[in-house]
């Protein structure tokens, strides 16, 4: 019973990095139609930032801060700009044919820029243990999930609760018509990629404490993240969350009592089932389009 409450916590923990960055995914998608194949470099890249940072001696909150700023700058904005601007009107394949190159050359970029080496993170959340029903949780582990589950409300907020937010989604249902409203549609996609960014950055502080920051850290998290959108409902936000969580409890309880040489297969029999059975995803709902 005790191996299995640490599963569950480590799967929740886990499972909430993943929904952080798949909630990116989704969020592209609904506003721009974009699927960025480099959503794993995206994660990986802001603790790199960070790190060179603090080489130069900056404390471990200037070093975040800076990280969040290089990350919005060069993830959101130069992202949208230089690459899905002039590439998606030639069609969303080119594009993500482009982020697939993208993706090689942000993880080749650091490991002969940086180092090839995986390095320590320093982590801004409480370590130890605490006694829950007979077992010893890691409070590293529960504060992750939590902080990352606030990040995933207050975006819930935003979008819900402000004018800015509504506006997105108006956005992400119908550009054209939003476009007819008045809603500066361009601006609303820009803050959807800096949102992306943001999120891909505190994903990136939040896990590579635990699995080290390492230049090929982005292959896995981007296949995560990107099976657990499609799982839980590419075109809905509630979806990725779903997926996230979903995925990383299955991740670990297979880790545990399957084979953690074969871990990597169960999160793929998981979407193939998906696809077969609810290709809309387990929350998603189906798009009709005319053709």
């Amino acid at each position: 019973m005790s191996n299995v409450i640490n599963l569950l916590i480590a799967g929740l923990a886990t499972g909430a990095i993943y929904a952080l960055i798949a909630l990116g995914f989704t969020l592209l998608w609904q506003t721009s139609q974009t699927i960025n194949f480099a959503q794993g470099e995206f994660v990986m890249l802001p603790a790199f930032f960070a790190l060179a940072a603090l080489n130069l001696n900056a404390p471990l909150w200037v070093a975040l801060l800076l990280g969040l700023g290089a990350s919005l700058l060069v993830l959101g904005a130069l992202f949208k700009w230089i690459i899905v601007d002039p590439m998606l009107r030639h069609g969303v394949l080119p594009l993500a044919i482009c982020t697939m190159g993208l993706s090689i050359f942000l993880k080749e970029s650091v490991k002969e820029g940086y180092s090839a080496e995986a390095w320590s993170f320093p982590s801004f959340l409480p370590s130890g243990d605490i006694p829950v029903l007979g077992t010893q949780i890691s409070v590293q582990s529960v504060s992750l999930f939590v902080f990352a589950l606030a990040a995933v409300y207050l975006l819930q907020v935003f979008l819900n609760g402000t004018s800015t937010g509504r506006q997105m989604q108006a956005t992400a249902q119908n550009s054209s018509v939003a476009r007819l409203l008045g809603i500066p549609v361009q601006r609303m996609i820009l803050y959807t990629f800096l949102i992306n960014a943001t999120l891909v950055a505190l994903a990136s502080f939040l896990i590579s404490p635990v699995y080290l920051a390492k230049f090929s850290a982005g292959e896995t998290l981007g296949l995560a993240a990107f099976i657990a959108a499609i799982v839980g409902g590419f075109n809905q936000i509630r979806g990725a969350i779903a997926g996230g969580l979903l995925l990383g409890i299955v991740d670990n309880f297979a880790a545990a009592y399957v084979s953690t040489q074969y871990r990597g297969a169960v999160p793929l029999f998981l979407l193939i089932a998906v696809i077969l059975f609810r290709p809309q995803g387990l929350f998603g709902r189906v798009e009709e389009r005319t053709v």
